[in-house]
């Protein structure tokens, strides 16, 4: 490898790096700091900001944009001397300074009422670069805001034209709704036709903007970077697991921000996971609460909660545990101790999506989320990535801008690229010819399995074709799931042999974990544990306050079988507590103490019995089980997704009032589009 490497000097130090680097790069490879407002790592190369200027000797008689020279174009000295580059001479001093007086121009001094203060890019290298006078004298310019919806709110006097936000939209978004119009002067960043943006991905032009144009609309004048507690943690609004970090001041979640991880989320995150916090304090469960002799619930004491549940208990009364989408492991593994000890049953499983009990390379797979990016065919099975996991549809996009086919099978969908749609059955793979079996086994191929296929009773034997299918074409396979606990759900056995619909109408009495997606029938005594008070709240008879998951600690395994860690950023609201310590409490009720009294004291019985739940931030490989046979019926199911409103999809976000107004906004551009809420 070192023979590939090219020598440079920059500033009297001699580096070897790679030739693709561009100047900035093999810069920072000697922590060499250079300054830059268009330039991201992420995004194709702008060089419009000038401000990454250096100068490169024996070159250009003029500072040179260092974001945008590669090493290899750099030209060695007449006798053969290694190439120079300064990044601190009195030319680049010069040339920033004057840059960043261009900059600050027509800038307005507003900075004590901006939201970017504290965390500007403009005010750290104006501090660093600039000078302390100004010699413009004329009026400065001003330009109209833009409408961009109810996420982004824009200040266009402040924008510097960067276009970090037109890349981001067109490059990773997918969905080019932003541009540069007008020339000189009259040159200004909007979106086309005056729209909104319809992006799933949009509020990250607001951590890519690195002045104070584009900020976030729910959080504007509600607090100052330096006032809020940061709290690094796990998003849970999908199961892709996106690492973010949770800003809180006292009880209230101020807002929600991504945190760089390479192998899931990169630096993104969808607004669902980045705009629902102010449902984190809306219709939120205070209380416990029991139901009444009138069929009303009142508000009571935990002590008289936890009686008039043991109240019900008879000797051969059928209990059944069933978990919700936001349930951290700690809290299963606890269910699931207190329902082997009272003979109970336990399910994940709602909604008759299938996932086989003990084969984890079926319900997880064998693939990565960072294989999508060195695929060249990838196979997108019954699943809407744009709406079911959007950062993931983002990498999924990149691929195919890289040259990778993307095959669909299932009902065609709106994504944010070209794709090559097979058919709305599992029998439309077989249009496939065998030559194409053979190259594929050649080629580095991807199946990404959604939930939406394995729905019914069918679902057995299409994961037994999708597992021929990936046998046949030496594929990888990656299950895409949609809830953050299902994978850890599935890794402790939180299932029944005879299934959900059986287990419903075998119970007496239901612990509902957090299940709001399905009407519980008449018949079992519930009783509720969770954060809000949504669908299976109405149904209990006793609901029980439990924390949000910003509210408590806990384990959460992801859609490609990842162990993370998610941490308390604030205080529970009421008297609710700890998912895992209220089942611990009920178990004394019940006669069945469990073997622990502390969270560390269940994490360390949960670790041991599950050890790739203690893997934290590793993906175990999964031993690969060969495909059974199957029922060719399965074979003529249309397959479909999940679901389709992509804001409206748990209990938090529809305590969310920004993500009803994005729900409403999504109606209103997709008449013709049905939107379910799952």
């Amino acid at each position: 490898m070192s023979e590939n490497l090219r020598k440079v000097v920059i500033d009297d130090v001699e580096v070897a790096v790679n030739p693709a680097y561009t100047i900035m790069q093999a810069c920072e490879e000697i922590n060499k700091e250079i300054p830059r407002f268009c330039y991201h790592e992420r995004l194709s190369i702008a060089g419009n900001c000038r401000m990454c200027l250096v100068e490169v000797v024996g070159g250009p008689p003029k500072p040179t944009a260092s974001c945008a020279i590669q090493i290899k174009d750099l030209r060695p000295g007449p006798n053969g001397e290694l190439p120079i580059i300064k990044t601190n001479s009195p030319m680049v001093k010069k040339a920033r300074e004057g840059v960043m007086e261009f900059l600050l121009i027509n800038h307005p001094l507003d900075c004590p009422i901006c939201d970017q203060g504290g965390e500007c890019d403009l005010q750290d290298q104006a501090l660093s670069y600039g000078v302390d006078f100004s010699r413009y004298r004329e009026p400065k310019r001003a330009a109209l805001d833009v409408d961009l919806g109810p996420l982004v709110e824009t200040n266009m006097t402040r924008c510097i034209s960067c276009t970090r936000c037109v890349r981001f939209m067109t490059e990773v978004g997918g969905v080019p709704e932003m541009g540069q119009v007008g020339r000189g002067e009259a040159s200004e960043i909007t979106s086309y036709l005056g729209q909104t943006l319809t992006s799933e991905l949009q509020g990250n032009i607001i951590d890519l903007c690195p002045v104070g144009a584009l900020t976030s609309k729910p959080y504007a004048f509600s607090a100052r970077p330096w006032e809020l507690t940061k709290t690094n943690t796990i998003d849970v609004m999908d199961a892709l697991g996106s690492n973010i970090r949770v800003d809180s001041k006292g009880k209230r979640i101020m807002r929600i921000i991504p945190r760089n991880h390479d192998g899931i989320n990169e630096e993104w995150l969808s607004d669902k996971a980045r705009f629902m916090w102010d449902g984190l304090s809306r219709q939120r469960l205070d209380k416990p609460y029991v139901r009444n002799d009138s069929g009303h619930l009142e508000a009571t004491t935990w002590e008289l909660a936890l009686r008039a549940i043991s109240n019900k208990v008879v000797s051969d009364t059928k209990f059944l545990a069933i978990s919700g989408d936001l349930v951290n492991l700690e809290t299963l593994y606890a269910a699931k101790k207190l329902m082997s000890s009272l003979n109970g049953r336990t399910e994940c499983r709602i909604g008759e999506s299938y996932l086989p009990p003990g084969d984890r390379a079926a319900y997880v797979g064998t693939a990565s989320i960072e294989d999508i990016d060195s695929a060249e065919k990838i196979f997108l099975i019954g699943t809407n990535p744009r709406v079911e996991a959007p950062v993931l549809n983002a990498r999924i996009r990149r691929s195919w801008l890289r040259g990778a086919e993307i095959q669909l099978v299932g009902e065609p969908v709106d994504l944010t690229y070209e794709y090559n749609h097979l058919g709305p059955k599992l029998k439309d793979l077989g249009q496939l010819s065998d030559r194409f079996m053979k190259t594929s086994q050649s080629m580095k191929t991807l199946i990404i399995l959604g939930q939406g296929a394995l729905l019914g009773k069918d679902g057995y034997d299409i994961m037994e074709a999708v597992k021929d299918f990936k046998e046949k074409t030496n594929s990888e396979l990656l299950t895409l799931h949609v809830a953050a606990s299902r994978v850890g759900a599935m890794d402790l056995n939180f299932v029944s042999d005879s299934g959900y619909d059986t287990s419903i109408k075998w119970s007496d009495v239901v612990f509902n974990l957090g299940v709001d997606d399905c009407d519980i029938p008449t018949g079992p005594f519930v009783v509720y544990q969770g954060s809000h008070g949504d669908r299976g709240a109405e149904r209990a008879d006793i609901v029980l306050p439990g924390c949000a998951f910003t509210e408590e600690p806990g384990t959460f395994i992801n859609t490609e079988g990842r162990s993370q860690m998610a941490f308390k950023a604030c205080e529970s609201v009421g008297m609710a507590r700890e998912n895992w310590a209220i089942l611990r409490a009920l178990s004394d009720i019940l006669g069945v103490p469990l073997a622990f009294n502390s969270l560390d004291e269940l994490r360390r019985q949960l670790f041991n019995d599950n050890p790739d739940a203690a893997a934290i931030n590793e993906i175990p490989r999964n031993s690969w089980n060969p495909a059974k046979k199957f029922s060719k019926k399965c074979l003529d199911n249309k397959l479909r997704t999940v679901f389709k409103d992509h804001y409206l999809t748990n209990s938090i976000t529809r305590s969310s009032v920004v993500m009803a107004q994005l729900s409403k906004n999504n109606r209103v551009i997709n008449p013709r589009k049905e939107i379910e809420v799952s």
